[in-house]
């Protein structure tokens, strides 16, 4: 690194005078550097060299070596012997150039994402670049976003927009969980009439490789296989007649419908590693085999292992299934057990698993998910379990799993970064961050989570949670917005916890409500009775308290939103994303409130409240409207009229109407249905 400038650039100008005066300019990384040293200000400023960053990514993204584009102002240089990864870089930025050395054109690519921050952060804070030593590399080498489009697609143009954002976070992988969102060509009927042909796919493919992004499908298969099996021409696949849910893995005609599925998926991405080939949640039958569960699980997953390695890729296989047919699932999601515990469980019923290792396929990778204890002693003792018996294993956390209207528990930073450091403590391959559809909240409110996960699995644990929720807010809307006065998303959390069932009586749930015959009766919150006033406050007073507290906090988070769409430079549009989940959340709180207002002894403020809760409806038109048409600018809202929804086995809000607004908000609607009875 001492000699980084002098043996690279023969041409730069030696800055002598002595080391210039910082600036009190943040320059704040995403993910954190391994290493960064500010010495002072140099005499580049973000104008200068915006052409020429923008000049040597085009010719990256055009499918050309970084090494061999050269500037005046910015030059590459490959170095085979040089200390870091595969992925690492050193960047020095002297008083009139950049430089930027790595071993690989990989960390070539990323020596300039980095150079792109530290571009914008000038940029925002109208400061010269810094002068700066910078050493870099992953800490993981395979940082994978999972992408779940199984409910619904995002409008093309957005999924290029989100390869470039990965990129910047230095995210090298994603796992595309494509079900019925490709136009199969060999099973036509598969594919929705909405899904993105092959060469859709490909394209996008494409577009993520020349960024250093593989993308790799993930095809469910076993379990999960609803999307094919709904279909009355695959019904005799069942394992069970009566139920859309899994294949019979003892039925040739089962391999051949796969494979066909596989052969189209690895056509739309054709540079995959991987071929994830799902099996989790699923009980066989066996059709009277007298085969166990865990024993039909490892034939299906042997010939889709086999079939992946034919084509010389690696399959993953979710790991639940093995051990909850072995019996020690449990030890991994209780938090009461000790490690003496779940070693006496694991004693117990490990050899429910030995009894078939010669059945489980070495060139598979178990992928170990966890969204809530990842370092719990039956988690670690489940991963032990597979490289002890010489399985490779990989982890996989969540940015997202069952939350409706946006993600919870602070974007899940804690999960994020237990697993992310198992991972790196292991000695781990990767992480997958998974980003699951099954409740669809808006793609954009899954940013600050990915985030989170690019920060762990690139640095590991360098920041704290309130320091890197900063970095994010920088790094997404301007620096003007790092201040810890400018935070709202977790403030936003509670609200939207509450609302999910705030309007529905004690123990309903949202997910559960298509499954009652009359939800507005069996499901709804009741209205006050005007001849016993003050019961029905009596009754909800937990919610009239949680509705009064979260309005009030609403309406500031809604204040700092507004406050931040004047002050951000850019990602203007995530805030709107969130404007309208503010504005959803506060029709329940007022709508609370106004019932209480209708059950006081008063008849005038009976009246009054009656006639809010009328006009309520016109009012929950203006807030669908705005935003169905803010969601729409990136997402499909709407399935098409043809498509055929499943059993729903899982209650997934997403997948229980064709139009948008009969899922996402079926309780409002049946509110307000419930309400018209007042006029």
């Amino acid at each position: 690194m001492r000699n980084f400038l002098s043996s690279l650039f023969l041409t730069i100008v030696v800055w002598s005078c002595g080391s210039k005066e910082k600036s009190d300019a943040h320059f704040i990384i995403l993910p954190s550097l391994t290493s960064f040293e500010i010495t002072g200000n140099s005499n580049l400023k973000g104008s200068n060299l915006e052409s020429v960053f923008q000049d040597s990514k085009n010719h990256f993204t055009s499918g050309n070596a970084l090494s061999d584009f050269q500037n005046d102002l910015i030059s590459f240089a490959l170095d085979p012997e040089l200390e870091v990864n595969s992925e690492g870089y050193l960047l020095e930025i002297a008083d009139q150039k950049v430089g930027i050395k790595a071993s690989t054109e990989a960390g070539l690519w990323y020596g300039l994402m980095t150079l792109g921050q530290l571009l914008e952060d000038a940029n925002d804070q109208d400061v010269p670049l810094p002068l700066c030593s910078i050493s870099d590399e992953p800490a993981l080498a395979y940082r994978a976003v999972h992408l779940d489009v199984k409910h619904h697609l995002e409008k093309k143009e957005y999924y290029y927009e989100l390869m470039d954002r990965f990129a910047a976070l230095k995210i090298n992988a994603v796992i595309i969980e494509i079900e019925d969102k490709l136009k199969y060509e060999v099973q036509p009927k598969v594919g929705s009439s909405d899904g993105l042909t092959i060469a859709e796919w490909k394209e996008i493919s494409d577009y993520a490789m020349v960024r250093n992004i593989r993308i790799s499908p993930l095809v469910q298969g076993l379990g999960h296989a609803s999307f094919v099996l709904k279909h009355d021409e695959y019904m005799p696949l069942r394992d069970d007649p009566e139920s859309d849910w899994a294949f019979n893995p003892l039925n040739e005609e089962t391999y051949k419908v796969q494979f066909d599925l596989y052969e189209d998926a690895l056509k739309a991405f054709p540079y995959a590693n991987y071929l994830h080939v799902g099996g989790d949640e699923v009980h066989t039958t066996g059709r009277s085999s007298g085969k166990s569960p865990l024993e039909l699980q490892l034939i299906w997953l042997n010939r889709v292992s086999e079939y992946a390695a034919q084509k010389g890729l690696t399959p993953i296989f979710w790991d639940d299934m093995p051990l909850q047919n072995a019996g020690v699932y449990r030890s991994i999601y209780d938090r009461k057990l000790t490690t003496a515990h779940v070693d006496s469980i694991w004693s117990v019923n490990e050899p429910n698993l030995n009894k078939y290792i010669d059945m489980f396929p070495k060139n598979c990778v178990y992928m170990r998910w966890n969204y809530d204890m990842p370092e719990s002693p039956g988690n670690n003792r489940a991963i032990k379990w597979f490289t002890d018996n010489g399985f490779k294993v990989m982890g996989a956390t969540a940015g997202q799993t069952r939350w409706n209207l946006m993600p919870l528990d602070q974007s899940n930073t804690n999960n994020i970064r237990d697993f992310a450091l198992i991972s790196i403590r292991n000695k781990a391959d990767g992480l997958l961050l998974t980003l699951w559809d099954d409740d669809s909240p808006h793609f954009e409110l899954y940013q600050r989570g990915i985030s989170i996960f690019a920060e762990y699995t690139w640095a590991g644990e360098k920041r704290t949670t309130e320091e890197l929720h900063a970095a994010f807010r920088q790094r997404a809307f301007g620096a003007n917005l790092a201040n810890a006065e400018m935070e709202f998303i977790n403030r936003l959390e509670e609200p939207v916890a509450f609302w999910k069932n705030a309007l529905l009586g004690q123990r309903k749930n949202r997910n559960n409500l298509k499954n009652l015959k009359n939800p507005i009766n069996e499901a709804l919150i009741s209205l006050p009775n005007p001849d016993s006033a003050g019961a029905w406050t009596q009754k909800y007073q937990d919610k009239i308290i949680k509705a009064e507290a979260n309005l009030a906090r609403v309406d500031s988070v809604l204040q700092v939103i507004q406050e931040s769409k004047k002050r951000a430079v850019r990602n203007t549009y995530t805030l709107e994303v969130y404007e309208q989940v503010a504005q959803a959340v506060q029709f329940s709180n007022r709508a609370i409130i106004t019932l209480a207002e209708l059950d006081e002894p008063s008849g005038e403020k009976r009246s009054q409240a009656k006639a809010k809760l009328v006009g309520m409806d016109a009012e929950w038109k203006a807030i669908q409207n705005q935003l169905e048409s803010v969601y729409g600018k990136t997402r499909q809202l709407n399935k098409p009229a043809d498509y055929i929804l499943d059993q729903d086995h899982h209650h997934h809000l997403a997948n229980q109407a064709l139009k948008f607004a009969d899922w996402q908000f079926y309780v409002e609607g049946l509110f307000l249905e419930k309400v018209k009875g007042l006029e």
